[in-house]
């Protein structure tokens, strides 16, 4: 009689224990699901900006009303400050060299400039690229200044450095009315606006700018820093001193 008590005993304290520490409870279990919600869209925007999810095409249709909460509830913007305020730290500690060949690089399109209006039309990157769509747009010249980044743009001028801006555009299409976004939005005083040529055609982002920045030394420039919301912006060769990754999970650029 004995015998049969303990072995129900021992079987209700290994359902117990097996419950305990059974994996159904571990958080990384649920949030790995695509339909748990904004724990799963969390996981993907950290994922997306660690570099760690690659060539990604859309935001996932379920993440649409997070990212559109990111990008225009505050924390996009908080986010923005805080990389700011850390560029800023190292600018103070920076030691220019005085020749005037003293440079930082900043990209363009969502760094000094955002496009969330436009992709606001675009599900906030659930829809696929357009490139018609994006042209149009970039076309009428009423990119908004990223607050944030136009502080930073005046303090590095202020500071000595030669700011160079680095976009993927192309001169021929955009490049009057992207002088004059910049220059409407108080982006004035820059080194110089560098812009895709016939000869970039084709280029993917990482290999064009590392290209740019390549020429740039060999003219004689020393990048202190470099700034922009793609990876393709800061990876290759001559990335600079430091380089320094602004939020963005709309849209991923090779």
């Amino acid at each position: 009689m004995m015998r049969p008590i303990k072995e129900v005993l021992l079987f209700l304290l290994l359902a117990i224990f097996s419950k305990a520490t059974g994996t159904k409870d571990y958080p990384y279990s649920r949030c790995s699901m695509p339909g748990d919600g904004a724990s799963y869209c969390l996981s993907w925007r950290l994922a997306v900006e660690a570099n760690n999810v690659r060539a990604w095409r859309t935001v996932p249709t379920q993440c649409l009303r997070y990212v559109e909460s990111y990008m225009i509830g505050g924390q996009y913007d908080q986010d923005v400050e805080l990389v700011v305020e850390q560029i800023f730290s190292y600018v103070n500690e920076v030691v220019l060299s005085g020749d005037g060949m003293d440079a930082w690089i900043l990209d363009v399109d969502d760094t000094c400039i955002s496009n969330v209006y436009y992709y606001k039309g675009k599900r906030y990157g659930c829809d696929p690229y357009d490139p018609a769509g994006f042209r149009a747009w970039a076309l009428k010249g009423g990119c908004p200044a990223i607050p944030g980044v136009l502080v930073l743009f005046n303090k590095l001028i202020d500071s000595g450095l030669k700011v160079i801006l680095v976009t993927g555009r192309d001169e021929a299409t955009f490049g009057q009315v992207t002088r004059d976004n910049l220059h409407n939005q108080g982006f004035v005083g820059y080194e110089r606006l560098i812009m895709r040529t016939a000869a970039d055609k084709g280029k993917n982002a990482v290999t064009y700018k590392s290209q740019i920045r390549k020429q740039l030394m060999e003219e004689g420039y020393k990048i202190w820093g470099n700034v922009g919301d793609q990876w393709s912006d800061l990876q290759g060769e001559c990335t600079g001193n430091r380089t320094f990754k602004l939020p963005n999970p709309m849209y991923f650029v090779p």
